[in-house]
């Protein structure tokens, strides 16, 4: 017996929600720096401008785990399951979310994720986030069937140039 319906197997693919940042300051980039490198020093490459302009980037550009969205966003299309009040730690959040029933699994755990950096992000850019449904795998564990849920985070700029993609898997039994 299989966890995952048609109607589940139909909604890979699909976006969950997406959302759009501010464009990035140089302001920013400094902030997430000295945050994230605290007590050390960050890179002139994030710190300074006149340093930045005679490297292979030409600019300051931002640390690849840099996130546009940890303050505010701009705009983002409203979640399904934010509007409807679903339970957060529902494991049927997702689809319902999507709009179809879910595996009515009573457990969840985060599986891992994976990020994978291409170009880097400058001042200036805006940043598009789009979360989908990337994927549904099954197995058989000591506690019975499980369901792996992996969601795509993909971060593109303005040009359509990826800047980032995540892939967190989620484990159900």
């Amino acid at each position: 017996m299989t966890l995952v319906s048609e109607a589940m197997h139909g909604a890979v693919g699909r976006t969950v929600t997406q959302r759009s940042s501010h464009p990035i300051s140089e302001s920013d980039i400094r902030k997430w720096a000295l945050a994230v490198y605290w007590p050390a020093e960050p890179p002139r490459l994030y710190l300074d401008s006149d340093y930045a302009a005679g490297t292979v980037w030409s600019s300051i550009v931002a640390p690849e785990e840099f996130n546009p969205f940890a303050w505010s966003v701009a705009g983002s299309t409203p979640r399904a399951d934010e509007a409807a009040d679903i339970d957060a730690n529902d494991p049927d959040r997702l689809e319902k979310a999507l709009g179809i029933a879910g595996p009515g699994l009573k457990f969840q755990l985060n599986g891992g994720l994976v990020a994978e950096y291409g170009e880097r992000m400058r001042p200036g850019d805006v940043i598009t986030g789009t979360e989908s449904l990337h994927e549904y795998r099954e197995r058989d564990g000591k506690l019975g069937s499980m369901l792996f849920t992996t969601i795509e985070d993909l971060w593109t700029n303005q040009n359509g140039a990826v800047v980032k993609r995540t892939l967190m898997t989620l484990i159900r039994h």
